[in-house]
């Protein structure tokens, strides 16, 4: 859908053709409506378009993916470690292909058109899911009792489909997630009031509304999948992507878009620009050769300039070049300003590594212990992942009304500790959560000696899977702390046209995470693989198996990850004057 820029003269034409004039003070400055006419204040925007946009992707996505490992174990046949694998993999790239979906949005397509074509991606992948679910589920019935497990395995065009479906919904997924919430925000006009407030409380739903989507995905779409029919578990998220998608649309009528006759020149174009000027002039090193503006001058002696001083060089022009045009102190210190997120972008990873087990072994871990809630119903192992939703919900509420004074009262500042400090804690809350992870599956490995287990995969352990709610809880309250802290900062650090960008990047920490937790399983499994071919530490029979070591493996890496983080926030030089560094 094409947006136009609307000049004075367009909207006098109106007038002549009968049309109602569209008054100055009732139009919303710099938006348009669904045919490129200024967007009426009364008429577009705000709760009437917001609740338009707020619908279903959390359920599908979460629908899929926190019982994941669950179907790749069971119906497909994989081993434990090579499913662990598959879904880091898949988690990673999920969380990754927004990156791409924000440049797209923001430099050419716009979020719309970026919702609408990934929706329907999103639909079409998790149909082909769905189908891909019925056949291997009729392959498996075919099987006879005494039939071995090798010979029911799907076949291999079966496998091919459900991971081309797979995949096409986290196309899906990376195109709509970093898009819907922007656009939904855009239907606030922050210049006004009322709507600033609205759209604070915009955000609020929001993640109510994941929230409650995750909470009943956990508790009603696991239990179906294990229980039921998984046509039946990977069906309903199809259909509500659906209604989703017919929702959105509807509403499309009453959405404000971005006027594309007051959009400037793209972010990405001026650091790429940055960067080329900077290795075209990466040879000049006498003031004879160049030609500096007033304005690089004073800024070559700029206290933040002296970071990656060869971006400076973009500022300069040498002399007797067709182009003049050197980049202004503002563009070459927009793309510092993101250099300076680097370094803790690649330190936070550590937590997104164990973050990405709580898809995996964590539910692994759940399998094979007592998961009788009272005699004849059985909670699926992936629906204990609720708890962590509900531990965020909770903490969330304590943290912004408990800790946040306590700790103002103590250090004086504003929002209690800053952003970096957050992001810390959480992370450091993530390690004692792995500690504690280890520590059970100690005892659970114990039990099945104890009871002579360890030769019996399919053996439920005598140990209640309720002993994992901690682990689970705390992880949920480390998440509060790290992942919202991470959100804030990237968001808040980012240079103001780059903020769509920074929403995906700090995602991207749970992406790289997955990669790195997968990479990790490779090589560990590869090392510790026995001599006749069996796994070490992710032996397919749990019983058998060393999770226990990977967790105390990952405390390392975090504590390693956490006094790095720690080096590089204590260092780090907040773009907003007058807040404290980390």
């Amino acid at each position: 859908m094409a947006i136009v820029h609307v000049s004075d003269d367009a909207i006098s034409r109106d007038s002549e053709l009968g049309t109602t004039p569209l008054l100055q003070h009732d139009t919303v400055n710099g938006a348009v409506d669904f045919k490129g006419r200024p967007a009426i204040r009364s008429q577009s925007g705000y709760w009437r378009s917001a609740c338009f946009i707020i619908v279903g992707e959390r359920i599908a996505f979460y629908g899929i993916g926190s019982n994941l490992i669950t179907f790749l174990t069971g119906p497909l046949q994989e081993s434990t470690a090579t499913a662990a694998k598959n879904v880091n993999i898949w988690q990673g790239t999920a969380s990754l292909l927004p990156l791409l979906a924000a440049f797209i949005a923001d430099s050419f397509l716009g979020r719309y058109l970026i919702i609408v074509g990934a929706s329907l991606v999103y639909i079409l992948g998790l149909g082909m899911l769905t189908l891909s679910a019925m056949l291997s589920s009729a392959t498996i019935s075919e099987c006879k009792p005494e039939t071995k497990l090798a010979s029911c395995s799907p076949k291999f065009h079966i496998t091919i489909l459900f991971f081309f479906s797979l995949y096409l919904v986290a196309i899906g997924q990376g195109g709509h997630k970093p898009c819907v919430q922007a656009f939904g925000a855009d239907q606030f006009d922050n210049h006004h009031p009322k709507e600033r407030n609205a759209r604070s409380s915009f955000f609020n739903w929001w993640y109510l509304t994941m929230a409650a989507g995750c909470l009943l995905t956990l508790s009603f779409l696991n239990y179906i999948q294990e229980n039921l029919s998984w046509v039946l578990g990977f069906g309903i998220p199809c259909l509500v992507m659906l209604v989703g998608l017919l929702v959105f649309l509807f509403g499309t009528k009453t959405y404000r878009f971005p006027n594309e006759g007051n959009k400037k020149k793209s972010p990405f174009v001026r650091i790429g620009r940055v960067f080329a000027k900077a290795i075209r002039n990466r040879r000049i090193n006498t003031l004879s050769d160049i030609a500096i503006k007033d304005e690089a001058c004073d800024m070559v002696t700029h206290q933040r300039s002296k970071q990656f001083k060869f971006l400076n060089k973009a500022l300069l022009t040498p002399k007797g070049s067709k182009d003049e045009e050197a980049c202004s102190v503002s563009e070459v210190e927009e793309v510092k300003a993101i250099f300076r997120l680097v370094p803790i972008w690649a330190t936070s990873l550590v937590f997104g590594i164990v973050y990405a087990q709580v898809r995996t072994f964590f539910t692994k871990q759940g399998v094979n212990m007592d998961r009788t809630v009272y005699p004849g119903f059985v909670i699926p192992a992936a629906s204990l992942q609720s708890l962590v939703t509900l531990a965020i919900v909770i903490f969330s509420f304590i943290y912004d009304r408990m800790f946040v004074p306590i700790a103002r009262a103590i250090t004086k500042k504003p929002s209690g500790i800053t952003m970096l400090q957050r992001i810390g804690t959480g992370i450091f809350l993530s390690i004692i959560t792995v500690v504690m992870a280890a520590l059970l599956e100690m005892k659970r490995l114990e039990i099945a000696i104890e009871f002579d287990l360890v030769d019996k995969p399919n053996a439920i352990v005598p140990m209640s899977v309720w002993w994992l709610i901690p682990q689970y809880f705390l992880f949920g309250v480390a998440e509060v702390f790290t992942m919202v802290g991470l959100q804030e900062f990237f968001y808040d650090q980012m240079p103001d046209e780059l903020r769509s960008m920074g929403l995906a990047l700090y995602l991207s920490v749970i992406g790289m995470g997955s990669f790195l937790s997968s990479f990790l399983v490779f090589v560990i499994e590869e090392i510790t693989r026995k001599e006749d071919g069996r796994s070490g530490w992710f032996n397919d029979n749990l019983n058998q198996a060393h999770i226990d070591y990977f967790y105390g493996l990952l405390a390392v890496l975090s504590v390693i990850g956490l006094i790095l983080f720690i080096f590089n926030a204590k260092s780090y030089i907040y773009i907003q004057k007058g807040i404290a560094r980390g």
